[in-house]
């Protein structure tokens, strides 16, 4: 097979892309399945259009509004018209670079990287693109004024001050319904840390999914069911560590995201080389390195990217945290009083935070 040996020679970047496509992604395709993260053609036109693009300000388009008129033969029918909002987007771009002396011997024992290598590339950047979700999450409920913390506050349940701070059956209902009201069942998928999933366990209110493999084997997936929401266990979830009180609690505080049907629009804008090989014969007695690089646009909806603070054109992780970048989605009124924002409800973005 072409590019079966870990050799900048016989390397092959566009089958070792393609392999990687392969690879499962658990968390990334429970996102896309729930349809949390949903595809955007007018994001991928804007910056597959324009060569250099990395941030661009898109129209989206308001709701029917405004009240009935009374049809009695006297009174005029008034016309309104649809408000067009201003939504900023960014592309993230991450590069990675892996260096090995007999990378074929040492990592994979001989047998060939395609496989062992293309799936521990696949599993890296898996993490990485949780690690931008979590900072977008983080950036956005750390937005300040008046209509941003309409949606922050009421998006958010902290349940750490209410008996013993940990989730109960009645919580997550509680936090949806807080955050999209009558819009409540677009929430399909909750991400938590596996504190909070024991502690659910315990109350038999979380169902693991099961995997038979090849052999007949069935084992237990880090994915499971609450209330019908799929959930993702990861431990990568916010871990807030406080003093402790009188009684010893440590006053551990968790985070727990819930998100629904079109939370996020996401795009892979993609890069001219994805995957590339260096040989370096001198060095070390010969050393190869593969090179990985992607492009990607994760817009959480009704949420505009305003890159305030941002110094490069990709946004570090500590740049898409900062609340400053982030506000909501508004029709750009030079007044601001005078400003029309989208309503926070639509928006199927929730965070819970417990102590368990």
């Amino acid at each position: 097979m072409a590019g079966s040996k870990f050799d900048s020679k016989s390397f092959n970047p566009q089958a070792f892309g393609k392999y990687i496509d392969t690879i499962p992604q658990l968390k990334k395709n429970e996102l896309l399945k729930s349809r949390a993260l949903t595809p955007n053609s007018q994001i991928r036109e804007a910056f597959s259009s324009q060569t250099g693009t990395a941030y661009a300000v898109l129209p989206m388009y308001g709701l029917l509004d405004g009240d009935v008129l009374n049809y009695d033969g006297q009174t005029d029918i008034t016309a309104t018209s649809t408000t067009t909002y201003e939504r900023g987007v960014v592309v993230t771009g991450r590069a990675k670079a892996w260096t090995e002396m007999d990378f074929a011997e040492d990592i994979t024992g001989g047998a060939g990287f395609m496989s062992n290598v293309a799936a521990q590339v696949s599993e890296y950047w898996e993490e990485v693109d949780q690690s931008i979700l979590l900072s977008i999450l983080n950036g956005i409920f750390s937005m300040t004024g008046a209509r941003n913390l309409e949606f922050v506050n009421n998006h958010t349940y902290d349940i750490t001050g209410t008996g013993d701070g940990v989730i109960t059956p009645a919580t997550l209902n509680t936090a949806i319904q807080k955050a999209g009201g009558d819009n409540k069942n677009k929430f399909k998928i909750a991400i938590m840390h596996s504190a909070v999933a024991t502690n659910l366990e315990n109350l038999n209110l979380l169902s693991y999914l099961k995997q038979t493999d090849a052999n007949g084997i069935q084992r237990d997936l880090t994915l499971a069911t609450w209330n019908g929401r799929t959930v993702i266990i990861d431990d990568s979830m916010p871990v807030e560590e406080a003093a402790g009180d009188a009684e010893g609690d440590s006053g551990t505080k968790y985070t727990t995201y819930i998100l629904g049907e079109g939370a996020f629009d996401y795009e892979n804008i993609g890069v001219k080389v994805p995957y590339e090989m260096n040989r370096d014969p001198k060095t070390n007695g010969g050393v190869d390195t593969l090179y990985s690089r992607q492009r990607k646009v994760y817009a959480p909806y009704g949420i505009s990217y305003t890159k305030k603070s941002q110094m490069t054109l990709s946004p570090t992780n500590e740049e898409l945290e900062n609340g400053a970048n982030w506000e909501l989605v508004n029709d750009g009124n030079e007044t601001v009083s005078k400003r029309k924002y989208i309503n926070h409800k639509a928006i199927p973005i929730a965070k819970i935070i417990s102590k368990g």
